[in-house]
């Protein structure tokens, strides 16, 4: 029997509303210091269910543990555990850097003294201390970020929930998120549950990826676990002017497709080597009449991990997604 120490546990958890399954019967554990990934697709549940984690919402079935306490009958220890980084900025913009996490440890019940230090140790963490004077409405969208970082580690969370942590970031800044969310496991240990619809973060940051569709937990592994699960080892993408049944039949048969999905008018075909599998999948293709428009290879990818097992890019209906930290916590459909 394993003793490793577990930072989450969840146990069949459910949520109904009405007569809506918004999570079904979900089960997985995070151990101590793991960052964990939880992505699906827009309306699939990871909100309802985070919002539980959080409690935010009440189960309606099952059980969840934050570091041991329960989430409905020790919800208050289980706040005092967890740490959250919003998808929106919440940060006070009237207020200093320093001001916001002072306030902030003030609601935790940090003592000054330890308040004052823990600030300084943060704020320098996050490259904030010359600045840290200056009203946040000053500060970029990057800075606001890592300040809001600083905020959520005032009061020694085990537990950190990020929702989207780089949203809204420019490519650098996205980098310097991923540095020094790394910088604060390696430090503290700090476990980290974190939603995103950036496959390259989920990659770059995750040891494990759990992925729920229509309420349920499809998969859990780590990536190159997630990865080995799909045939092949490139897809070829290739797009028609008309994708008929017929056509995409003909491409079904060939010898070397492993699979194949279909995305409006793009074939996603997996292989075993795109280069040598392109010339004949587009003679096969005009043979059958189709006009090819474009055509491309890459590798496997956490993105095709995950349109392989929802049959959706995560990135579909984004626009329409609820922070799941602010909003009325009902399923979004």
């Amino acid at each position: 029997m394993s003793t490793e120490s577990k930072a989450v546990e969840v146990t069949g958890l459910t949520k109904k509303f009405g007569e809506f399954t918004a999570v079904d019967n979900v089960s997985f554990d995070v151990p101590d210091g793991e960052i964990f990934g939880y992505l699906g697709p827009n309306g699939a549940g990871k909100t309802t269910l985070i919002r539980m984690l959080t409690t935010l919402v009440i189960p309606t079935g099952g059980s969840a543990k934050i570091t041991g306490f329960d989430v409905v009958t020790n919800s208050a220890d289980v706040r005092r555990q967890i740490g959250v980084i919003s998808q929106a900025m919440t940060s006070d913009l009237d207020l200093t850097g320093y001001e916001n996490l002072d306030i902030y440890g003030r609601f935790y019940g940090v003592p000054a003294r330890e308040r004052k230090e823990r600030i300084k140790y943060l704020l320098d963490m996050v490259g904030l201390s010359a600045r840290a004077g200056e009203l946040v409405a000053a500060y970029s969208g990057g800075m606001r970020r890592r300040l809001e970082v600083a905020r959520s580690l005032v009061h020694k969370p085990k537990i950190l929930f990020l929702d989207e942590p780089s949203s809204g970031l420019d490519p650098q800044s996205r980098r310097v998120m991923w540095e020094l969310l790394r910088q604060i496991r390696e430090e503290s240990s700090t476990t980290m549950f974190l939603t995103t619809h950036y496959m390259e973060e989920a990659d770059a940051l995750c040891s494990r990826i759990a992925i729920i569709d229509a309420g349920k937990l499809v998969v859990l592994g780590s990536p190159a676990q997630l990865k080995q699960e799909i045939p092949g080892s490139d897809i070829v993408s290739i797009t028609v002017e008309v994708l008929s049944d017929g056509l995409v039949s003909c491409v079904k048969a060939l010898p070397f497709v492993r699979n194949l999905l279909v995305e409006d008018e793009t074939l996603r075909v997996s292989v075993d080597s795109g280069a040598t599998s392109l010339p004949a999948l587009m003679d096969a293709i005009r043979s059958s009449g189709g006009r090819i428009l474009s055509a491309s290879i890459h590798e496997q990818s956490l993105e095709d991990v995950f349109i392989h097992f929802t049959g959706k890019s995560i990135r579909e209906g984004e626009a329409k997604k609820v922070s799941l930290f602010i909003g009325a916590g009902v399923p979004q459909r």
